[in-house]
């Protein structure tokens, strides 16, 4: 009975030593909140898997990606301000020009495609991650269901603020964060985000004592019926340059109004979208020439500020085309 007994605290003692060695060693959680990155070994840059929650999903990546596929051109811009284009073995779908910083980085990765490849031309890349800009990427006419890569052993991201509605830059910072885990390279995503909101603050530090903001209408294309931005991150990087979109009240990304609206809400500046077939000097002719708009204080002052699509994406050019709106809004503050 004596010898059992003993047995019995030797091993009630190694039990509850091995519990306490277990408990030291859970520094970090096994995951975090939506759209947040949790990397299992506790060190940045680790071995360890990564567990993110992307869209409703839970992804663990047990290694970072060797041969990324990214769509579009936000995406694309991400992963290359990250200095990541080593681990990409295609990209496809830009809106216009990459941006120059960028574009040796760039030429070293295959074109799969002008727009969305196939799923044979993206499959015969042999890819072990996609990162898309838009979910349009992911479904039957393109690459297939995020589901259905997965089973095939490719994982994917979609950028959670493009597709939200009223996005913010901490939004758009919280994907390149996340980028930045899946491929171990936290620090250069910090660095990036911490830049962005740099120069974001230095362009709110010459606008911030504006007392009434300019009423901006955005025009991307329609005759007819103009087609604008309400609640998506056109309305954000407006607000940041110290404007007001005056069709930031309607709960959806971009919207068809009316032009009698349009009159009724008197831009004083209006943006105009450079991309698709109609040219910007066009949309600004039938600007100009619509009879409708002739006492537009924005028609009668000329004010208009040309953005190229890829500027109006929840990607690296935010801070950029903030300072473009406000260096345009009030130029006085940029003397």
């Amino acid at each position: 009975m004596k010898e059992y007994r003993r047995v019995m605290l030797m091993a009630l003692i190694i039990m509850l030593a091995g519990m306490a060695a277990a408990c030291g060693q859970q520094e970090v959680p096994a995951s975090l909140t939506v759209g947040t990155a949790a990397n299992q070994s506790g060190n940045a840059g680790g071995s360890e898997s990564v567990i993110i929650e992307n869209s409703g999903r839970t992804i663990t990546f047990e290694e970072a990606p060797k041969r990324a596929v990214s769509l579009n051109q936000h995406a694309t811009e991400i992963m290359l301000a990250l200095g990541l284009e080593d681990s990409m073995i295609g990209t496809a779908y830009l809106d216009d020009q990459i941006h120059p910083k960028y574009q040796a980085a760039y030429d070293k990765v295959p074109v799969l495609s002008d727009q969305y490849p196939s799923q044979e031309v993206f499959l015969g890349a042999e890819p072990d991650f996609a990162y898309a800009g838009w979910k349009s990427a992911f479904s039957d006419k393109a690459l297939g269901s995020t589901e259905h890569l997965e089973s095939m052993g490719i994982k994917s991201y979609i950028q959670e603020s493009s597709n939200m509605n009223g996005p913010t830059m901490e939004d758009v910072f919280r994907d390149i964060k996340n980028i930045g885990s899946i491929f171990r390279v936290e620090e250069r995503a910090e660095k990036l985000v911490a830049d962005m909101e740099a120069k974001i603050e230095a362009v709110h530090a010459k606008v911030a004592d504006i007392e009434t903001p300019a009423r901006v209408f955005v025009y991307d294309s329609g005759e007819k019926e103009p087609f604008t931005a309400a609640q998506n991150f056109m309305n954000e990087m407006i607000t940041l340059a110290g404007g007001s979109n005056i069709f930031n009240e309607i709960n959806k990304g971009w919207a068809t109004v009316t032009w009698e609206e349009v009159v009724n809400r008197n831009p004083e500046i209006i943006v105009i979208v450079d991309y698709g077939d109609t040219t910007v000097e066009q949309k600004k002719e039938f600007l100009q020439n619509y009879a409708a708009l002739q006492d537009v204080t924005a028609i009668k002052e000329q004010r208009f500020i040309v953005l190229p699509l890829s500027a109006c994406a929840e990607g690296i050019r935010g801070p950029e085309t903030v300072e473009t709106l406000a260096k345009h809004m009030y130029p006085e503050k940029f003397e």
